[in-house]
């Protein structure tokens, strides 16, 4: 056994309403300079949907992730040295800013300084790469009013393989949403892809970084990376990607998309697993064994015998506190309610997803019946609209199995739970019915609808007596200019209508250059 730690998100898309502020508080801590106006560390996309870039699921046509070849082992879809060697300075299996989106802002100086006059002043769209004219095709999110229509939904690449299960009418279709970030893999085909070694996953807490020094601009972990969440800085000639917020993590703070989350869907904390354990697991031959076989990594942090090799090999007592209280944990390999996204990659995600279940309610009270009753709920599972065979295709590589069984646990929280506050006599078979106590129905629900700031967020405290000198470090560091990831700068330098330092903001109060100030006025 080779113990080692790694911090994970998990995310209930059955809380999730779409308001994309998770995306927009992201984008202003990292992405909001030159080079990267296309790039969302943080997108919010709608299913069914191609998704950001268009279609990046496709790996037959993008080569992102692994394969497994007949022998049993791995190799990156997009080939080894001697096709990096050949497609090196020009790579074909790259999405172009199409697939993306041309960024854009308004001409918002010709409705400020419009002279008075007869004609109404309008702000057209200009493109942000050549501040030429244009007209606005796609976006991150362009599936969001469009995703359940047959003229954007059929392109979605999960459709392609069960589009007769899906019906696309107007008054039948169904959409949910969908947060993604990086994944911070076990197994990141991304790391494998970078020539120059550039990429590397911190062995302390699992975070895939880049070394903007390191990097030359090959391009090979866009590739590699098959959830396309690696991005190429065009002012700069470096790669960058979703960071995990690791400043305010070191600080003992959850990342900005977790901390500014209006849904409270998402929750961080440690995860202990076998690092001799991951090459097999992600190796297993059948694509439906790769959930399990992730499962079958991740160690039980209250297990006598796993604390003891976790202190000997030196994770601090802190992370192993943390993994015994960790919310990811119990979501993930106690109740087992939360998925791994796209698992057949053969990554091993780490940031992974409770589905959702609201249609299912919805269905059955219109329908007549009683939407919460738990054999009414059980019943409908099968007759979603959008069917349990989409929700396996995302999360389980087409095995239906586990998603069922996350969703009738849900359902089955929900009606037990509606008993308990009716005050009426709950009934034990319901909690029986999916494998679980009474007890642990009662905790999976307070942890998923009650669960405070420091139960949602259970992150190791060891860097929260050096967090002055890391939150000096982080608005300080050298990615905190132009070309860098950050640009957050020293708080006590902004005048009011400069960058919002979100690195090291624990959500409390109002932090300098959230909104413009006059001079002289208060603050």
């Amino acid at each position: 056994m080779r113990l080692m730690a790694q911090l994970a998100m998990v995310m209930n898309l059955d809380k999730c309403i779409g308001c994309h502020t998770c995306s927009v508080t992201c984008k202003q801590a990292w992405t909001n300079r030159g080079g990267v106006e296309y790039a969302w560390f943080n997108n919010v996309e709608t299913r069914p949907g191609q998704g950001y870039p268009r279609r990046y699921e496709d790996q037959e046509q993008w080569k992102g992730g692994w394969e497994r070849t007949a022998r049993g082992r791995l190799r990156l879809r997009a080939g080894g040295r001697f096709r990096k060697l050949l497609s090196l300075f020009a790579n074909p299996d790259l999405p172009r800013i199409d697939d993306y989106y041309e960024p854009w802002t308004y001409e918002y100086r010709t409705l400020l300084e419009a002279p008075l006059g007869d004609d109404i002043p309008v702000a057209r769209p200009k493109s942000q790469i050549t501040g030429e004219p244009t007209q606005p095709r796609w976006g991150p999110n362009w599936d969001d009013d469009l995703g359940g229509s047959t003229e954007h939904g059929t392109a979605d690449p999960v459709l392609a393989k069960i589009g007769e299960k899906v019906k696309m009418e107007f008054e039948q279709t169904f959409m949910f949403y969908l947060p993604r970030i990086c994944e911070h893999c076990l197994n990141p085909s991304c790391v494998a892809s970078c020539p120059s070694g550039a990429m590397y996953k911190r062995a302390e807490d699992g975070i895939v970084l880049v070394d903007q020094d390191a990097c030359r601009g090959w391009r090979m972990c866009v590739t590699g990376c098959p959830y396309k969440k690696v991005y190429f800085n065009h002012k700069t000639g470096k790669a960058e990607k979703c960071t995990f917020c690791y400043p305010r993590l070191e600080a003992g703070e959850p990342t900005v998309c977790a901390e500014t989350c209006v849904g409270r869907l998402r929750y961080i904390g440690v995860l202990l697993y076998d690092a001799d354990k991951v090459l097999e697991a992600a190796s297993v031959e059948n694509d439906h064994d790769l959930y399990p076989a992730q499962l079958g990594v991740f160690c039980d942090p209250h297990d006598p015998e796993v604390v003891k090799e976790a202190e000997r090999v030196g994770i601090p007592h802190d992370w192993i506190t943390a993994a015994q209280r960790s919310p990811v944990h119990d979501l993930i390999s106690r109740y087992k309610v939360a998925l791994p996204l796209r698992p057949e990659y053969r990554t091993m995600p780490m940031v992974w997803y409770i589905p959702p279940l609201s249609p299912v309610v919805d269905a059955v009270a219109q329908s007549g019946f009683d939407g919460e009753d738990s054999q009414n709920l059980f019943g409908a599972i099968d007759s979603l609209r959008i069917p349990v065979e989409y929700l396996a295709e995302l999360f389980t590589a087409g095995d239906p199995e586990p998603v069922e069984a996350s969703l009738r646990k849900m359902a089955a929280m929900r009606s037990y739970m509606r008993a308990v506050n009716l005050g009426d006599t709950p009934d034990a078979s319901i909690a029986e019915a999916v494998g679980l106590t009474e007890q642990e129905l009662k905790a999976m629900y307070r942890l998923l609808a009650l669960a405070k700031y420091d139960e949602r967020y259970v992150i190791p405290t060891a860097g929260v007596g050096r967090a002055h000198e890391l939150e000096s470090i982080a608005t300080g560091c050298s990615l905190d200019t132009d070309g860098g990831p950050g640009m957050g700068g020293s708080p006590s330098s902004s005048n009011g209508n400069g960058s919002v330092d979100l690195f090291t903001w624990d959500g409390k109060g109002r932090p300098d250059g959230l909104f413009r100030t006059t001079e002289g006025a208060k603050r």
